[in-house]
């Protein structure tokens, strides 16, 4: 395949911001310009999965942090419904977690809407879609009735431990440690892209239109251009979810039902009935930034 044919979408989760705990509203708002201005630099037509809890200030609406999502719009870019409080599926009822999809569109659909958009698509905490069949297209269901595409992801990663890990050292005042996680980060990405780029050439003779997941946070508005640029080097164009999803691989229907949130380029494997060496070679973090953040895969 030509290099020019490679393309890929980049969708953002946790908006407004990833550490909401950690990070005051005016640095969120710093961090989200940022952002923003890097992604308008490159022309990328992102979306961002917002969870609308993180609005709040002692649990009322901070209007402060509904303009980050207003500079979202204004920005040319989507935003889409991560859930209200970031529920995962396998640890609640389909009830609480629909009750919790609509609760997470309360202040974006109006804004979306007064903005001369419409509110399309959803993502799943976790990426946690159902441990049946039944609770699968339950939620599905629910879902198409309330005028929602599912958002999926094909090169999924740890980023967000590297940004857990960049924000640590934030805290810390350590700078020269957050350049040296900023460094491991951007070739673990990098090599991400290329497997999964593997992976679906066996798969489907092909490399499909990809869908990157990462996260607003501090790490990625530091670093997004060089990533970006990077993965230019790599030879992808950069599209919107809407032209993603053009691609006819997200036609194959979605059958997962295990414990982890793996991504679709997983789930089809595993729909092919590949095995455990099929999966052989995936990149994984730094054994350093596993241990300084607490996390592993």
């Amino acid at each position: 395949m030509s290099q020019s044919n490679k393309e890929i979408c980049v969708t953002i989760d946790d908006l407004p911001f990833q550490q909401n705990g950690t990070t005051s509203t005016e640095m969120q708002s710093y961090y989200t310009q940022k952002l923003l201005k890097k992604l308008s630099a490159e022309k990328i037509s992102a979306i961002g999965f917002v969870n609308e809890n993180k609005l709040e200030t002692d649990g009322k609406i901070n209007p402060a942090k509904l303009e980050l999502l207003k500079l979202w719009l204004e920005s040319g870019m989507e935003l889409g419904n991560h859930t209200y409080s970031h529920k995962g599926l396998h640890n609640s009822t389909v009830s609480e977690f629909e009750a919790d999809i609509l609760k997470g569109e309360t202040q974006i659909k109006p804004m979306i809407k007064k903005a001369g958009g419409q509110l399309r698509y959803f993502r799943h905490p976790y990426l946690h879609t159902g441990r049946s069949l039944e609770i699968k297209d339950s939620v599905n269901n629910f879902l198409r009735e309330n005028g929602y595409k599912i958002a999926p992801v094909t090169i999924d990663n740890s980023e967000w431990i590297y940004a857990f890990s960049y924000q640590k050292a934030l805290l810390a005042g350590d700078s020269l440690l957050m350049k040296k996680i900023a460094k491991d980060y951007i070739p673990y990405m990098i090599d991400k892209v290329r497997f999964y780029e593997k992976q679906s050439e066996k798969l489907f003779g092909r490399n499909i239109k990809h869908i990157l997941l990462i996260h607003s946070n501090a790490l990625n508005a530091d670093y997004i251009d060089l990533l970006l640029s990077q993965i230019e080097k790599e030879g992808y164009n950069f599209i919107s979810l809407e032209e993603a999803l053009k691609d006819k691989v997200y036609l194959l229907p979605d059958v997962f039902t295990g414990r982890a949130g793996i991504s679709w380029m997983d789930r089809w494997a595993l729909a092919q009935g590949k095995k455990k060496d099929f999966f052989a070679g995936e990149p994984r973090i730094s054994s350093w930034i596993s241990e300084y953040s607490g996390y592993d895969e």
